[in-house]
């Protein structure tokens, strides 16, 4: 029998009344405002890029416990059921936690992650993957491979961030250059243009020209017939 029921009936076979009852419901819903508040801290404070940290889940469980495991807590943290300010990045945390681990390809890369500080680990305590201490490792030994998975998840992440910039800078030098590109010839064109619209103009002005040329000449030539008496 739920706890809830057992105190309500131990209420009502005491005599208790409905200021009681009451009291019991209020602090029912404490207690689960005080759950709901935990959880939302523990998210929060988990390593948001080790996504199983956020879920509080152990590497390598299957798919269908992580569905049940986020629809649980999602349930008890979801804005609409809690007044707590924080509870919507911490949604928005666990979801994005979920989405990872039920993608094959950022399940994987994390997985590797793992399993690279574990590797780390035993290296630097000169230890074998038959140590008994690796194959039944204790709590020591857990934090300390969370604490190297940190480490790793950190590593990778900045790699990551600056093979992007990396990349970034390199597509904006590219970008510069076809952007300079498109400006020769665009410059090109408008010259076309506007050579081929001053064209008519050329060419009447040279018309003229000649034209003028051509009665000056005339003019000249008569004079020279002239007889002088």
């Amino acid at each position: 029998m739920p706890i809830k029921e057992e105190l309500e009936k131990e209420v009502k076979e005491e005599g208790g009344g409905k200021d009681e009852l009451e009291a019991l419901d209020a602090l029912e819903k404490e207690a689960a405002e005080y759950n709901k508040d935990a959880e939302i801290d523990r998210i929060l404070k988990a390593f948001k890029l080790d996504a199983y940290a956020v879920l509080d889940l152990q590497p390598g469980v299957p798919e269908s416990e992580i569905k049940v495991c986020y629809r649980k807590k999602s349930l008890l943290i979801h804005p609409d059921k809690t007044d707590n300010p924080r509870a919507p990045d911490a949604f928005d945390r666990l979801k994005k936690a979920q989405t990872e681990l039920m993608d094959e390809k950022q399940r994987a890369r994390l997985d590797e992650s793992i399993a690279d500080a574990r590797m780390l680990l035993i290296r630097e305590r000169k230890l074998t993957v038959d140590s008994e201490e690796v194959k039944n490792p204790d709590k020591e030994f857990k934090e300390a491979w969370r604490r190297k998975t940190v480490e790793v998840l950190v590593d990778n992440e900045h790699r990551r961030r600056k093979q992007l910039k990396a990349q970034m800078q390199e597509e904006g030098r590219e970008q510069k250059k076809a952007d300079e590109e498109t400006e020769v010839r665009k410059r090109k064109r408008e010259h076309e243009v506007a050579w081929e619209q001053t064209r008519e103009g050329r060419i009447g002005s040279w018309r003229d020209f000649q034209q003028k040329g051509k009665e000056g000449g005339g003019e000249k030539k008569k004079k020279k017939m002239k007889v002088l008496g």
